[in-house]
């Protein structure tokens, strides 16, 4: 039981997918969550299988607290353990305030805000076991400043950017460290979804500093330096990570 273990939510493809398969070449044995694509998801697997690494693959949407207590259940039936959460997982829908239902509004609340809580508690109460862990959520831009028809999405990483805050001074004493990585527009398979895609990633390309787009490895890099050893003594903070974008008015 001494092998390390990380869970990835949404790891199936994007973002999440790719820090799975940064883990697993770290060496840690890997959850690959999903939600719907279950082809991607095992592709996923075979992928960090490949690498000599044990892989469970979990369905759950975790907008619903009994799913995930579910796979929390199957995480320690299948290794007893668990040293990374990354909270990856996000949905929403991308209307204007004014249009926007209840139902739109609770089903991304859940996926993106409430998800990182319930989450968070099931991790602690398996890596307190060994000794402590680290949590890392994925963030966006659209917590901190306007993004068009990005109301519900925007408001559920500020909130959780908040929990990150408040989980990072409670869950110190288990030796659990919890932080946010925030990307400014990455090209995605997500990004498709967006009525206003492609005006978000040309003004991405003509107007950050960096003079270029982020991409997918830029996030990962940054998730991978915030689960290490040298990055223990940041604790609560969300990393912007969008090639001084957000430093424009």
């Amino acid at each position: 039981m001494t092998q390390k273990v990380a869970l990835v939510t949404g790891s199936s493809r994007g973002i999440g997918q790719a820090t799975a398969i940064r883990l697993a070449e770290a060496g840690y044995d890997m959850v690959i969550n999903y939600a719907r694509s279950k082809k991607s998801a095992l592709e996923t697997a075979e992928k960090i299988e490949a690498l000599g690494r044990k892989v469970l693959v979990v369905k759950a949407n975790v907008g619903d607290v009994a799913k995930i207590k579910d796979m929390f259940a199957q995480i320690e039936q299948e290794f007893g353990r668990l040293d990374i959460f990354v909270n990856n997982a996000a949905s929403g829908v991308l209307r204007p305030a004014m249009e926007l239902e209840e139902s739109h509004w609770d089903w991304t609340m859940n996926i993106n805000s409430k998800a990182l809580l319930f989450c968070a508690q099931e991790a602690a109460r398996l890596m307190e076991r060994n000794g402590g862990g680290k949590i890392v959520s994925i963030s966006s831009l659209g917590s901190i400043r306007y993004l068009e028809n990005y109301t519900t999405v925007g408001v559920s990483k500020a909130a959780l950017e908040a929990l990150t805050r408040y989980l990072a001074v409670e869950l110190s004493p288990k030796n659990i460290v919890v932080n946010a990585v925030s990307g400014g527009a990455v090209d995605t398979e997500a990004l498709k979804h967006f009525p206003n895609r492609e005006e978000l990633l040309e003004e991405a390309r003509q107007k950050t500093p960096a003079g270029k787009m982020v991409e997918i490895p830029d996030i990962v890099n940054s998730v991978m330096f915030l689960l290490s050893d040298q990055a223990s003594m940041i604790r609560g903070q969300t990393i912007i990570v969008d090639g001084g974008i957000s430093l424009l008015v």
